[in-house]
């Protein structure tokens, strides 16, 4: 017992012990260090997070543009005759029956009146074309004008009432990363609207620097085509016109004409009934650092104007081989489909001021577009407006120079003393002065007249040849 009462009472003094050695250490240590933090001069900062965490306050709103565009788009059918076999005794023999072929897609109101505009590809060879609105309301409609290097038609429905319709915005001011909405009836699922964001601008896909697309990652398939790109203010930014993809349905981006561009066709073909191009006059390539180091420059943007073309607006202005330009008007200009893309916004006699560089100095030049100085003649090539020393030389004062024979005839007008630079004189009759003269009268021959072309040679004849 008295072993028992000894070890509980070291116990109980070992206790109190090391009770009274922390009290006397290690709590008076921390509670200086307390002290000593709190009465510091120094300011205290936080990490603090910003973040909103109301998720309507940062995700864009769709519907009022939704319901600004929806009653604006309609369906559009084409229905074509083709002929083609329809039974297996048709293929045997050869045979061809007309039948009717049906292609669907997608069209945008611009006018109460009802002018419509969708693509070319959505209309072509159509017999009937027709209209469905967003109430369901069906109308014939008739083709106004196309323009297939755009990939632009016009078409126009009768109302008894206004129609809803959507104005055209500026797609110039449009941004890479901006959200937008395609509104179209893919599928023949009728008032389909897709959000994205503008993924690229100028975008070229035929690789011949003719296309200036809008690229976006909307969800566009077929029957989309023909349809409105709009921004958030629910403006006309663009016509939905292709898809980029492996089997014709979307798998990451489409592409829509801009809508200055396709105001452009429109205004044109309301107007003159075809579209008046306005021609800047310089051939060249865009810059990178491949092109720079050949020509031996320190630039990799903009475009190199490697030639200029007589007798157009740039040669006028005294734009020069070697100039690099920089911007049209407020357009920057780092690739060939830039530039491309803002001259088909624009007409013959607008003017146009071309930031450039030379010798390293920036200057700004003012220039007159020109109506397009070539034309392609059948059975020819291409021709050109004459100067008045390339009629002196040949002692006429009327006619249009060959600029270039197409291959395929190019033999056959040399063992005839035909060369580049000699002058047409006439076709079918008709006096030519200006390309535009042998653009109307080619436009006024049946495709079954013969073509009667009168040429001076270098002997400087006059000779008529008839082609059937």
């Amino acid at each position: 017992m008295k072993k028992i009462l000894t070890l509980v009472g070291v116990s109980v003094l070992g206790g109190l012990l090391t009770l009274g050695g922390y009290k006397l250490f290690i709590e008076k240590q921390h509670s200086e260090q307390l002290a000593t933090e709190q009465v510091s001069d120094l300011p205290i900062f936080v990490p603090t997070n910003n973040t909103i965490n109301n998720v309507a306050a940062i995700t864009p709103n769709f519907v009022e543009a939704a319901e600004k565009s929806l009653d604006a788009v309609v369906h559009v059918k084409n229905t074509a005759i083709v002929s083609a076999p329809v039974t297996m005794s048709d293929y045997f023999f050869g045979r061809s029956q007309p039948r009717a072929q049906v292609g669907t897609g997608s069209g945008v109101i611009i006018s109460p009146t009802g002018y419509i505009v969708t693509n070319n590809h959505v209309i072509q060879n159509a017999n009937e074309i027709s209209i469905t609105l967003n109430n369901n309301k069906t109308y014939m409609a008739e083709l106004v004008g196309t323009d297939e290097a755009t990939d632009i038609a016009l078409i126009k429905i009768e109302a008894d009432e206004d129609l809803p319709f959507l104005a055209f915005g500026d797609s110039d001011n449009a941004k890479i990363g901006e959200w937008v909405l395609a509104v179209g009836n893919p599928f023949n699922l009728n008032s389909t609207v897709t959000a994205g964001i503008i993924s690229a601008k100028s975008r070229d896909l035929s690789g011949r620097n003719t296309q200036s697309f809008i690229q976006t990652d909307a969800a566009v398939n077929p029957g989309n085509s023909g349809g409105a790109l709009v921004n958030t203010n629910g403006d006309l930014i663009g016509i939905n016109t292709a898809i980029s993809s492996r089997d014709g349905s979307y798998i990451g981006y489409s592409f829509a004409v801009p809508s200055n561009i396709a105001r452009k066709i429109v205004n044109d073909i309301m107007e003159y009934g075809n579209v008046q191009n306005g021609i800047l006059g310089v051939i060249g390539s865009a810059l990178n650092s491949q092109t720079a180091e050949q020509i031996g420059i320190d630039m990799t943007e903009g475009f190199y104007v490697s030639n200029v073309t007589e007798d157009t607006g740039a040669e006028k202005a005294g734009i020069k081989t070697g100039d690099i330009i920089k911007k049209l008007d407020n357009v920057e200009i780092n690739k060939f489909s830039d530039l491309a893309g803002y001259l088909k916004t624009k007409s013959p006699n607008d003017v146009v001021n071309v930031t450039l560089i030379r010798d390293g100095d920036e200057e700004v030049v003012p220039v007159t577009l020109l109506k397009n100085p070539i034309f392609e003649l059948q059975t020819i090539g291409i021709i050109r407006n004459a100067s008045k020393n390339d009629l002196k030389k040949f002692k006429t004062d009327y006619g249009v120079k060959i600029s270039r024979f197409d291959e395929r005839y190019q033999a056959y007008w040399n063992r005839e003393g035909i060369e580049e630079g000699s002058i047409v004189t006439r076709i079918n009759g008709k006096k030519l002065y200006t390309i535009d003269d042998a653009q109307n009268a080619m436009k006024t021959r049946s495709m079954n007249d013969p073509l009667q072309i009168e040429v001076i040679n270098k002997q400087g004849e006059k000779v008529v040849y008839n082609f059937r």
